[in-house]
């Protein structure tokens, strides 16, 4: 785990891949498109199994699918099971030019390279073998990589964890490295939980409408995960995990678990190992369910710096009004541009309601961000000063930093790109990363980045069931800790999405 739980390898990466004024002048990067990779992996020689095509529509509203917590008897069968992976991680859209296509998906992902891929691992469901299986969004198909029930493998992994242990199915999250830092090289590693996040946020939600459900493991042995899919850990390796339903006890016995030889598409010509990306994430890696219970002994709650501003309450919309989360996911897409135009104290207060619920996970039973606070640069919302503002969870209400017009500086913290100004607001995570690190070790770097993602995808959903507009963008790191300090000093920013009215798209087919 990289030493006695201090986070050394993981603050070390972090800090070397902080971006700069100077940092993104000073590269020689380009981008080798004749060495682009694949979209998709691609199994050689496995006949797909595709899912149901025509998928139920839930009929329950986004915002309410979005704030619900994971409870529920519903069912995981075969269509349920399709709109999961579907309304996560599948295709949705495509775009036709005279170079190609370009495949849109479920869920937002840092340069439309989804390196993320969703494994199966479940015990016979209805209409399904049990079995280990890759979902291809490529052809919204499950190929079989395992027959039989290896859930036992994953609860054993997880330390026999309850939510594995009586789990019906679990959907491993796990990155191709390269498929990512083709383009943003060693910085890809914090990509794998911002991207692997806003997927998770689409899962759960999609889960709730199905009343299935969906809790997340950030602890489980990497390497025998990792065995059971037939990852490397160098090249692809597990991220997270998660846990559907339950009800189900998995066998006991554990079952024999071979090598897997399986051929896969090249993704390239040619494909680079960053050794930034090895070495946290072998430093993050837990060994043993020794140390899988050793590293959930829980974080303690952090606090905030004492209020000095005006203190403004938030009015969050009811859950029930709006589209459904199908037809929220259908439209979402990354906002290209915004317009100069104020979005309503309303919605401000319903989307930061709906990106702090928290998440039901290992990491620590509290509801809420827990690894992270909401700073919020606010260009244009009626009813409130612009200005910068803290996130005040325990009165639900948000704090006045600094009153003014801060739209240049927008545009300069997100790295001098004029989304960061056209926006209504844009939200940043920042986490009080050294102390995470303390507590949890090198993995709770995984940890805090996961939940800035997740939250961040809710951003997302939360904008388009108001009928705004979002996109993620990344930041000068320390740029943005000055500008928020001294509330900031002692925190690290790990996600930033801007939302505003978005101008119009250009027609998908």
């Amino acid at each position: 785990m990289g030493g006695p739980i201090k986070g050394e390898a993981a603050w070390r990466y972090h800090k070397a891949t902080k971006h700069s004024f100077w940092s993104v002048r000073l590269t020689s990067h380009t981008l080798d498109w004749e060495n682009q990779p694949i979209p998709f992996k691609l199994y050689r020689g496995l006949d797909p199994i595709p899912l149901p095509q025509q998928i139920p529509t839930s009929g329950v509203h986004a915002l309410k699918a979005i704030a619900t917590g994971p409870s529920g008897d519903g069912t995981l069968d075969l269509f349920t099971l399709a709109g999961l992976l579907h309304f996560s991680a599948g295709i949705t859209k495509r775009l036709r030019y005279p170079g190609g296509t370009v495949y849109f998906r479920a869920a937002a992902c840092t340069g439309a390279l989804y390196h993320i891929d969703l494994y199966l691992v479940c015990g016979p469901l209805p209409d399904l073998e049990a079995g280990v299986y890759h979902y291809g969004p490529h052809d919204h198909s499950l190929r079989c990589l395992r027959r039989g029930d290896f859930r036992p493998v994953v609860a054993k992994a997880t330390g026999w964890h309850p939510w594995t242990s009586q789990a019906p199915a679990i959907v491993v999250f796990a990155s191709t490295f390269w498929r990512n830092a083709w383009k943003y090289r060693a910085r890809t590693y914090r990509h794998c939980f911002w991207d692997s996040g806003t997927i998770l946020a689409n899962m759960m939600a999609m889960a709730n409408s199905y009343a299935i459900p969906c809790r997340l493991l950030m602890g489980f042995v990497d390497d025998e995960i990792n065995h059971l899919l037939g990852l490397d850990g160098r090249r692809e390796a597990a991220l997270a995990l998660a846990v559907l339903g339950e009800g189900s006890p998995c066998p006991q016995e554990l079952p024999t678990v071979p090598t897997l030889n399986v051929e896969t598409a090249p993704l390239s010509k040619r494909e680079l190992l960053y050794p930034e990306i090895v070495g946290v994430h072998e430093a993050s890696s837990l060994h043993s369910a020794e140390e899988v219970a050793l590293w959930r002994r829980g974080f303690p709650a952090s606090s905030l710096p004492p209020v000095r501003g005006t203190l403004f309450p938030l009015h969050p919309l009811p859950l029930e009004q709006g589209p459904t989360i199908e037809e929220v996911i259908l439209r979402r897409g990354s906002a290209r541009r915004f317009l100069h135009r104020p979005i309503t104290l309303d919605q401000l207060s319903t989307i930061i309601d709906r990106a702090a619920a928290g998440i039901t996970w290992d990491v620590t039973p509290r509801q809420g961000l827990c690894l992270n606070a909401l700073f919020l640069l606010v260009h244009a919302v009626e009813g409130l000063p612009a200005g910068a503002y803290l996130f005040r969870p325990e009165t639900r209400e948000l704090e006045l930093l600094r009153e003014g017009g801060f739209r240049k500086e927008g545009e300069f913290l997100a790295l001098e790109q004029a989304l960061g100004a056209d926006a209504s607001v844009d939200f940043f995570f920042l986490s009080p990363l050294q102390t995470v690190l303390h507590h949890l070790g090198d993995r709770g770097y995984r940890a805090a980045q996961m939940e800035a993602g997740i939250a961040g995808g809710r951003v997302y959903l939360s904008a388009y069931a108001l009928g705004i507009g979002a996109t993620g963008l990344t930041f000068y790191d320390d740029e943005v800790i000055r500008f928020f300090s001294p509330q900031a000093a002692q925190l690290e920013p790990m996600f930033l999405v801007a939302t505003g009215v978005p101008a119009p798209r250009p027609r998908t087919l």
